[in-house]
């Protein structure tokens, strides 16, 4: 059985040699330890034997965007002006939106060891900027999409996995717009005029997500930004409100070109799986274990295994830090809650991936423990 064929027979829910195997992130196809650049962590030595490893023994997702690209030009970008700038190992970038009475800023900083961007400053501000956002019009919903990323990566991939187009949902390009604590209180306070920043955003979001489902039929999923709205953030009557009612369309486009859906949702669950469920998804990731999360990954697999793809749970943190005779209990215990009883599919796989330029030998060490049991588990499917 290929990679691809696992993967994919795992999706549909049926029988496979073994679970799939995935370093999420990483995959052994993005990262080019050639480049030079000094924001590129992945030069450094010590990336090369967990980039080989993942590129030779994992079942790869690549995640990739397809552009919807608009008819018309965005009356935003028009309005956007943006600055980049060295300081010292950083790189910052200033971007400034200028509306009608009011100009906006936003600052994002990249530091060259460290392969993340920081939000240092969100452009909304209080509820008078989110109004005067509002005043805009929204992106066209009519456009064309740009397929050739995918199917180059496709080709690229072969036998050996499988892309997954990777999208954010309504909430999550609302609420990054603000500070955490600034968009937790407009959401829980002003409920109306958030809906209408969402209505806002889904306006073409969803539109977009039809178009690209229809362009490149029959493939996985990753939506991500449901968090957002997840305890200790936001009660569970508002993840209805901000996730569930647009989502579900997003879900439903998706496979109604025989696509696959999966959601993606870091920290507790317990309180919103029912709620996840009504969006129709086909899966679930990265269902984090406690302490991060509050709910096992065999209680999710006895709640929604049977119509669930479940993804997970091996928490980085734990990668990154726990002894290797510990980690390994871990692992063992993952794949012994995901395979139990009866269930659509489990593909064993971390909640994220290291962002330092340097890979410390615990971390290599544990993420070979990963491969070296699965391959103890199953002999003869690598």
């Amino acid at each position: 059985m290929t990679r691809r064929e696992r993967i994919y027979k795992t999706l549909r829910g049926e029988p496979t040699d073994r679970p799939p195997v995935n370093f999420y992130e990483i995959n052994g196809l993005d990262e080019n330890p050639s480049n030079p650049d000094a924001y590129n962590i992945y030069n450094h030595a010590s990336w090369k034997p967990l980039l080989d490893l993942a590129r030779e023994k994992t079942d790869r997702l690549v995640m990739r965007g397809a552009p919807f690209i608009p008819r018309d030009a965005d009356p935003l970008a028009e309005r956007t002006t943006e600055t980049i700038r060295e300081e010292g190992a950083s790189r910052v970038v200033t971007r400034t939106l200028r509306l009608p009475g009011r100009t906006l800023t936003s600052q994002s900083r990249r530091d060259a060891a460290v392969n993340t961007w920081w939000t240092t400053e969100h452009l909304l501000k209080d509820p008078d900027d989110l109004k005067a956002l509002l005043e805009i019009p929204p992106p066209s919903p009519v456009g064309t999409v740009s397929t050739e990323s995918v199917l180059r990566t496709e080709a690229a991939l072969g036998d050996t996995g499988a892309v997954m187009l990777d999208t954010f949902d309504p909430l999550c390009l609302a609420a990054s717009q603000f500070e955490m604590g600034t968009y937790t209180v407009i959401a829980l306070t002003e409920p109306a005029l958030f809906r209408r920043l969402l209505d806002h955003y889904a306006s073409w979001v969803l539109p977009a997500t039809a178009a690209v489902a229809e362009a490149l039929p029959g493939r996985l999923w990753r939506i991500y930004g449901p968090e957002y709205a997840a305890p200790p953030y936001l009660p569970p009557a508002l993840f209805k409100a901000y996730v569930v009612d647009y989502v579900k369309p997003m879900v439903a486009a998706i496979q109604q070109k025989g696509g696959f859906a999966r959601i993606h949702c870091h920290g507790r669950l317990r309180a919103i799986l029912d709620l996840i469920a009504l969006t129709g998804c086909d899966g679930l990731d990265p269902i984090e274990p406690p302490p991060q999360g509050d709910v096992s990954l065999a209680e999710v697999r006895q709640a929604r295994g049977r119509e669930w793809v479940l993804f997970g749970n091996l928490e980085i943190s734990d990668i990154e830090t726990l002894p290797t005779d510990l980690f390994r209990q871990k692992v063992s215990r993952a794949l012994d809650e995901g395979t139990a009883g009866e269930g659509r599919g489990f593909v064993l796989q971390p909640s994220s991936c290291p962002y330092g330029r340097e890979v410390s030998d615990l971390t290599l060490r544990n993420y070979e423990t990963i491969i070296k049991m699965m391959e103890l588990r199953y002999p003869g499917t690598f």
